[in-house]
């Protein structure tokens, strides 16, 4: 190989290391990982598709790194030509090995992370990029915080933690961007990476994970990463339902186990009870059919009874392993008695569909007898289910199977007291007490599904019911003839309709998904969230709809509360619902209440959205105590700032005092599903951080602001809003621009949700969902929505009284709400580059609308600027070298491809927009390019871009982390 190839191909280790200069700490090994991963990566890209290619790809990094370091718009130009002269084939395999690039980027960091908490370094309180925030909330240093800071005694402690629960519930929201295949092979390239640097690996070992390695960098790198066909809920619902099988269902018990222990080094000598509440799990994916037509009452059914069956198969699969080890013969005369019956009446033919035990057990072995009519109601219960779902009917009888949880607990405490009264409590300790952990935790549903839908929905029903009964339209009454006809319907017993009334598809549709709920066991599901609601009557129509459905367990009824205005009016709707002795009486002192955060960011700004939701909170706790109602707060926060994300130990120690009260509700939503429980050891880490920030904030609440910061801050948000809605909604052609600086028309293609992008097919910004309105603004690195409004408000009370910035200093400083709003705002301008976005305007944008992109970049520095003083910072991200370290690793390819994304969209808008095509360079036989853009061969534009452009959306993404 000539000299000057060699030098090549060292140049991107070098670049990679120039980029950060100095190590941040001894155990940082992330430069190392990544250019491990990087040179096997460009091996593959070499050997599959020739030097040519692998030299493109570093001359494009290259010139990359170059723009990285002085911000030259010149470099983006160059960039831009050597990607515009590729051939479609190219042009794709190119964006496809960046995007590919950043993944592993993403996973050495990954292993980074988990390497240096492995070696207990942690810094403390690290502000870090949301999938990874160490500012961890560890159980035992949280215990020993309170116990040894705060003088709580440990049996306090314990109490709390007994009665505290955190629900999480995992949405099917449209920003998980990779395919599942891919994330498996994902998974395994980090495993081999992580092995590799074990320290006691011999020479073989190394051999053969070295090469386990490239298989699966080149088996991730060859699979079609985009999806070519849309998902159906019920996808949806299964990859959802896959991280209880990988992941959740073994994660439970052995979190609680490590619950214990700390418990344990505190001086608790008891366990957590099995059935204390700690986590739950319930869903959305098949139940959310707020704007999301496909989601039909036959998907519903679906999704309960395939979780139904999930949950019997997992329960069986492991009862043989528990007969297993059950095998003593010392029990109590209860279980004696009950073991003797159960051997007296089994049927006696062997049972040759068992692998184990098929035989009749003798009845020397008592837990096993019991435990094998367990495992045949398990059997029957999961076969039920099965062919429920095939067939819609089943030959199974219902008492074969169990269909409640009291039935199928009773048993297993029945084995566990006799157990502990013979003396072998740690046997009972052991498998059954995690088996006992696992049936509280799923229960028979495994999962519960929530139904959301939009108030008017239940408007329309309800007004057919009035007109089919001529006593008038439901839709045009009063709030208060409303109520009045609704509270006596729901004292009255008679049946408002027959099946006579008169349906429209969509009224049908309500209809049927409440025949579903009561027909479907009642432990399939949470609660019933209606969207848009405002009124007391939105609530009171769900409950009479369930009532006249037949619903014989009534699920809770939640209002959601997203945009500004109803925020701003919540806590008036509940006084004045809690006010219905009716509905008073029917709550039995709790009550639900969610939050959006997506809506209301975008409907006023990220500043005014997160003050509001902590007002509304606060206001809306004072009210229930009012009326003497334990509150549930539901947090709907999105992946993303702009939707409420953010790293969860913060966001739960910013929330108001008294506001969490050892109830948590929060949504994990699609991309952050991943993050969370995508290995065991982020399972772990998740279930301890909202555990133990869930007991900080009950234990040691967070102060309250001062009434001179609520009244600085009032004053801030109303000049946000002002700023955010005279560009966005006033801007008479602020939807123009955003069209066309950004790839938001271009996102429905990315096929990674089940529902469309918008709620109506016409109309503005009002109508388009908070994730793709995110996600367009991040693909161009402008993050518009999360900070537009910040600076207008921080100039205009410094400009008024220049004793204002020291205050805001202060507020930074000491309240924790106010920080964490600052400090993911500084974030989200570490990851922005203006620069970027100034491309996409010269490309895309019209001329006349240059000046108003100028405008807004300029607004986007000036705002940048304020942020950090308000934060005594001199330099972005200064306070937190690690995830600076990252973004510069990250950033040189990220920028490759949002060039390519903005030129590949100005081909694909402008058609007479030239371009020179240089000759086919990639060597994997001519024909395989031809392959590549076969892919996709309906796409209405020119060969291969849409396919590019996907990739690069991808890419960014992957890049960003924090995509929708």
């Amino acid at each position: 190989m000539p000299h000057g190839k060699l030098e090549k191909m060292a140049s991107m280790d070098v670049h990679l290391r120039q980029l950060v200069p100095g190590k941040v700490s001894e155990d940082d090994k992330l430069v190392e990982y990544d250019a491990l991963l990087l040179d096997r990566f460009l091996d593959i890209l070499q050997e599959l598709h020739g030097e040519d290619l692998r030299e493109t790809v570093q001359e494009l990094y290259e010139h990359s790194a170059e723009y990285e370091g002085k911000h030259e718009p010149k470099k983006l130009e160059e960039l831009g030509n050597v990607l515009t002269s590729l051939d479609p084939g190219d042009s794709i395999v190119i964006a496809k090995a960046f995007s590919h690039m950043l993944n592993l980027a993403n996973l050495a960091e990954e292993v980074q992370i988990a390497y240096r908490r492995r070696i207990k370094k942690l810094k403390k309180g690290d502000f870090v990029d949301e999938s990874s925030a160490t500012t961890e909330s560890d159980l035992e240093e949280t215990f020993k915080k309170l116990v040894g800071d705060l003088n709580k005694s440990p049996e306090e402690i314990f109490d709390a933690l007994k009665n505290q629960t955190v629900d999480l519930v995992l949405t099917a929201h449209p920003t998980q961007s990779v395919r599942r295949s891919l994330l498996q092979k994902h998974g395994r390239i980090r495993d081999c990476l992580a092995q590799l640097y074990a320290k006691d690996i011999t020479p073989d070992d190394k051999q053969e994970l070295d090469e386990a390695l490239q298989r699966e960098i080149q088996a991730a790198f060859r699979t079609d990463e985009i999806k070519r066909t849309p998902p159906t809920p019920q996808d949806e619902m299964r990859a959802g339902m896959s991280y209880f099988h990988e992941t959740i269902w073994k994660g439970v018990p052995k979190f609680l186990r490590r619950v214990d222990t700390a418990l344990k080094n505190i001086g608790i000598e008891e366990r957590v009870p099995y059935n204390a509440p700690l986590i739950q799990f319930s869903s959305w994916m098949g139940g959310d059919r707020d704007g999301n037509p496909r989601v039909t009452p036959e998907v519903t059914r679906d999704v309960c009874l395939l979780a139904r069956m999930m949950a019997a198969t997992m329960y069986f699969n492991q009862i043989e392993d528990l007969m297993f080890e059950l095998s003593m013969w010392r029990c109590n005369d209860e279980l004696r008695v009950r073991a003797d019956e159960l051997h007296v009446n089994r049927r006696k033919d062997a049972a040759k569909h068992y692998i184990e035990f098929w035989k009749s057990i003798p009845p020397t072995e008592p837990y096993r007898v019991i435990l094998g009519d367990v495992r045949d109601k398990l059997y029957h219960t999961r076969e039920r289910a099965r062919q429920l779902l095939s067939n819609g009917t089943s030959d199974v009888p219902e008492e074969a199977t169990f269909n409640n949880l009291e039935e199928f607990l009773e048993p297993l405490e029945l084995c566990y007291r006799s157990l502990c009264s013979c003396g072998d409590r740690p046997i009972a300790d052991g498998s059954l007490l995690d088996f006992l952990r696992q049936v509280s935790t799923f229960g028979l549903s495994l999962v519960r599904l929530d139904i959301r839908q939009e108030s008017d929905r239940h408007t329309d029903v309800l007004d057919a019911i009035t007109t089919h009964l001529d006593i008038g339209s439901y839709r045009e009454w009063s709030e208060e003839r409303r109520q009045e006809w609704l509270l006596s319907e729901l004292s009255g017993k008679r049946p408002l309709f027959g099946s006579d009334l008169p349906k429209t598809e969509e009224i049908a549709d309500v209809l049927d998904t409440f025949h579903v709920i009561a027909e479907l066991p009642s432990d399939s599901f949470g609660a019933y969230i209606i969207s848009m609601a405002t009124a007391p009557s939105d609530v009171l129509a769900v409950e009479l709809l369930q009532r006249e459905c037949r619903v014989k367990k009534p699920l809770r009824v939640v209002p959601l509360f997203e945009k500004l205005a109803d925020l701003e009016a919540a806590p008036a709707a509940v006084a004045r619902l809690f006010s219905v002795d009716w509905y008073k009486n029917r709550i039995n002192g709790k009550q639900e209440v969610m939050i959006g955060y997506s809506d209301s960011g975008k409907d006023a700004g990220r500043l005014s959205a997160a003050w509001q939701l902590y007002k509304a909170q606060e206001e809306l706790v004072k009210v229930a105590k009012e009326y003497g109602v334990k509150l549930t707060m539901f947090h709907g926060r999105g992946g993303t700032v702009g939707r409420g994300g953010g790293p969860t130990h913060l966001a739960i120690l910013s929330q108001p005092p008294d506001t969490i009260n050892g109830s948590l509700r929060v949504t994990v939503q699609g991309e952050v599903i991943e993050q969370s429980f995508g290995e065991e050891h982020l399972c772990f880490r998740t279930l301890q951080r909202f555990t133990a920030a869930t007991l900080e904030h009950g234990m040691r609440p967070p102060v309250s602001p001062k009434p001179e910061w609520r009244a600085l801050l009032d004053e801030m948000a109303v000049v946000a809003t002002e700023e955010y809605r005279s560009v966005v909604f006033q801007e008479p052609r602020f939807v123009e621009y955003f069209r066309l600086a950004t790839p938001e028309l271009e996102y429905g293609r990315m096929n990674i949700g089940s529902r469309p992008s918008k709620r109506k097919p016409s109309g503005g910004i009002e109508s388009l969902r908070a994730i793709p309105w995110i996600f367009a603004w991040t693909q161009t690195r402008f993050h518009l929505p999360v900070w537009l409004g910040f600076g207008a408000a921080i100039r205009h009370v410094v400009e008024k009284d220049v004793k204002n910035l020291h205050m805001l200093q202060d507020m930074y400083q000491h309240w924790p709400f106010f920080r964490v709003t600052i400090d993911l705002i500084e974030m989200v301008f570490a990851k922005g580059d203006p620069g970027i976005a100034a491309l996409y305007d010269k490309l895309l944008v019209s001329e006349e609308l240059w000046p108003f992109g100028d405008k807004l970049r300029a607004n986007f520095e000036e705002t940048k600027k304020l942020v950090l003083q308000t934060a005594g910072h001199k330099d972005l991200l200064e306070g937190d070298p690690y995830l600076k370290q990252r973004l510069r690793l990250r950033n040189s390819y990220i920028t490759t491809l949002n060039v390519c994304q903005a030129y590949t969209l100005k081909r694909i808008r402008d058609p007479s927009y030239h371009v020179t095509l240089r000759p086919h360079i990639s060597k994997e036989i001519a024909e395989s390019s031809k392959e590549l853009i076969e892919l996709n061969p309906t796409s209405e534009y020119a060969p291969g871009l849409e396919d590019t452009l996907i990739l690069t959306m991808k890419g960014v993404a992957a890049g960003l982390q924090n995509t929708g």
